[in-house]
């Protein structure tokens, strides 16, 4: 049974930074992606940022492009998600996920959320960008 729990949210003002954390068990040896979606109150999900595990190779949505770096310390079944130069409107709850990601090769890039029968996530972490 896979598990993802995530650490590392909280309150930062703009401009600041925090490091997300997802400790990860029971993966499927032949997962697709993994990675980090967020949900803002009243929002849709969106896709910010994951890695494939074959290829090893990233992915980031515009939104976050050049201040939010994925990388995974797969011996320590870790995940993390360094965050720079925050801004509110990155307010949101933020999920490790496997297996939900659907990647735009072109721009814009846009990485879709789906619901597959491989699907998980964990509880979430909430982080807070006060103006």
């Amino acid at each position: 049974q896979v598990q993802l729990v995530e650490s590392g949210g909280g309150l930062v003002q703009a401009g600041g930074s925090l490091r997300l954390s997802c400790e990860a068990s029971g993966l499927s040896p032949n997962y697709y992606a993994i990675g980090w979606f967020r949900q803002a109150p009243g929002k849709e999900r969106e896709g910010i940022s994951c890695i494939s595990r074959r290829e090893g190779r990233t992915h980031y949505a515009d939104s976050v492009q050049g201040r939010f770096t994925i990388s995974q310390d797969k011996a320590k079944n870790m995940l993390y998600l360094q965050m720079n130069d925050l801004k509110p409107e990155d307010t949101a709850i933020y999920y490790c996920a496997v297996d939900v990601f659907s990647v735009k090769l072109t721009p814009p890039y846009v990485i879709g959320v789906h619901t597959t029968p491989t699907s998980s996530w964990g509880q979430g972490t909430q982080v807070t960008v006060s103006s």
